[in-house]
């Protein structure tokens, strides 16, 4: 079982830029990890509680946030 209070998240992947730094970060809006969690977790519970998948749980928690932030 996933606890929303103790969750790490993924680490963000860092893309290289040779133009500017050498390392850049995706740019936008960046929503709350709280925010992220308590969705990732809403997720969970929506699939039943079943274990695997909790990064995709997040990664789909962010984007839905991001988007709703445009």
């Amino acid at each position: 079982m996933i606890d929303p209070k103790t969750y790490k998240p993924p680490q963000s992947k860092t893309v290289a830029n040779p133009k500017s730094s050498p390392v850049a970060t995706m740019p936008g809006p960046v929503p709350s990890q709280d925010r992220i969690r308590e969705r990732a977790y809403e997720l969970y519970e929506t699939r039943g509680r079943t274990h695997g998948q909790d990064e995709q749980d997040w990664l789909r928690a962010e984007q839905e946030i991001i988007r709703r932030k445009r």
